[in-house]
């Protein structure tokens, strides 16, 4: 695991979040309508009846550029997803000490001092020099 994925994996959960909000988006484009129909029993005796029906005004165009638009958000997110789920399995195979540290520096954007003081540890340097050495060896 490298520097980049872990930042990479800001960057995917926040791909996740934005593309289910996009989908979300495409299906209010689908506008609803409904409307209500009168007829009669087919049956005899012939009596009134109302009919209510409902669907969408979109054409077949506008209905296959919505699947395509959503078919590629759908690919994005599996894709950001894969990448978080990849981050959260080695985070859970690596000592608690560096699950702490990258989850201060990486995840949280915090200083090599503010880590250094949530760690209890003399100074920023040495928990950078921690971090680096660790990156180095896996």
């Amino acid at each position: 695991m490298d520097k980049k994925i872990l930042s990479d994996y800001i960057d995917a959960c926040a791909v996740v979040k934005e593309t289910e909000a996009e989908i979300r988006k495409l299906e209010k484009k689908k506008k609803q309508v409904q409307d209500k129909v009168t007829g009669s029993n087919p049956e005899w005796p012939y009596e009134p009846r109302s009919f209510s029906l409902s669907g969408t005004t979109e054409t077949v165009k506008d209905a296959g550029r919505l699947n395509f638009e959503r078919h590629i958000l759908e690919m994005q997110k599996e894709e950001a997803e894969s990448l978080k789920l990849l981050v959260e399995e080695w985070m859970q195979s690596i000592p608690f000490r560096m699950q702490r540290i990258i989850r201060y520096k990486i995840f949280k954007e915090l200083t090599w001092e503010e880590v250094a003081t949530l760690m209890h540890a003399k100074s920023g340097e040495s928990i950078r020099m921690e971090f680096n050495r660790f990156m180095k060896n896996n």
